[in-house]
C-alpha cells in the first residue's frame, strides 16, 4: 500500500492525486457507470454490481441510479435500506449506513475535508472523517451530512438540512446547521406496540 492511501485510511492529511488512488477511482468510475446505465436491468443484476462496488451490502437494499461515490469499497449499507435518486457518497473515510434507513433524493454523505490554509489547500492536501447513519434513520431530500458526523438510530432529518454535528437517537432535526427541534418516541415506546416487538 502506498503512502497516500495509508495516510487516507489512517485519517491523516494525504494527497489524492496519486497513482494508486487513481486506480481505485477508475474502478469506481467503471462500476458506477455500469450501475447507472443499467437502471432498467433486473434487480439481481443491479445487486451484483452493487456487491462489487460497495464494501458491504445487506439484503433487500435498493439504490436508485444515478448513484456516485469516491471509492465505493468503504461504504457499508445495512439490510432493507432505500436510497433515492442522485445520492452522492464520498467515502474517502468509511460511510456506515444502518438497516431500514430511508435516504431521500439528492442526499450527500461527505467524508473529505480540505485545508483552511490556502497554500496547503492549493497543494491538494485533504483528509477524511467517517460518517455513520444509525438504523431506521430517515434523511429527507437534499440533506447534506458533513465529515465526522454520526446520526443516532430512529432520527429524522428534514429536507434540505445540513448536518454539521452529531445527532442523538430518536430526534427530529432541521435547518442549516441542523438543530434538534423535538424528540421522537422510540419504536418500543409508541402506544400499541405489540409486546413481542418491544426491546428488553
Amino acid at each position: 500500500m502506498g503512502e497516500n492511501k495509508r495516510r487516507m485510511l489512517a485519517r491523516e492529511w494525504y494527497l489524492p492525486d496519486d497513482e494508486e488512488l487513481g486506480a481505485d477511482t477508475e474502478r469506481r468510475c467503471a462500476l458506477c457507470a455500469e450501475y447507472n446505465a443499467n437502471g432498467g436491468a433486473a434487480p439481481g443484476d443491479r445487486a451484483k454490481i452493487l456487491a462489487e462496488l460497495l464494501g458491504s451490502v445487506g439484503d433487500d437494499v435498493r439504490i436508485r441510479p444515478p448513484f456516485q461515490c469516491d471509492y465505493g469499497r468503504y461504504i457499508t449499507v445495512g439490510a432493507r435500506t432505500f436510497v433515492n435518486f442522485n445520492a452522492v457518497f464520498l467515502d474517502a473515510a468509511p460511510i456506515t449506513i444502518g438497516s431500514d434507513v430511508q435516504i431521500g433524493p439528492n442526499v450527500q454523505l461527505l467524508t473529505p475535508t480540505h485545508e483552511l490554509d490556502t497554500e496547503r489547500r492549493r497543494a491538494g492536501w485533504e483528509k477524511a472523517s467517517p460518517v455513520t447513519i444509525g438504523d431506521n434513520v430517515w434523511l429527507g431530500g437534499g440533506v447534506i451530512v458533513c465529515p465526522g458526523v454520526t446520526i443516532g438510530e430512529n432520527t429524522v432529518v428534514g429536507a434540505g438540512s445540513v448536518v454539521t454535528k452529531d445527532l442523538p437517537a430518536s430526534v427530529l432535526a432541521v435547518g442549516n446547521p441542523a438543530r434538534v427541534i423535538r424528540e421522537l418516541a422510540a419504536p418500543d415506546e409508541r402506544p400499541g406496540t405489540p409486546p413481542d416487538e418491544r426491546r428488553d
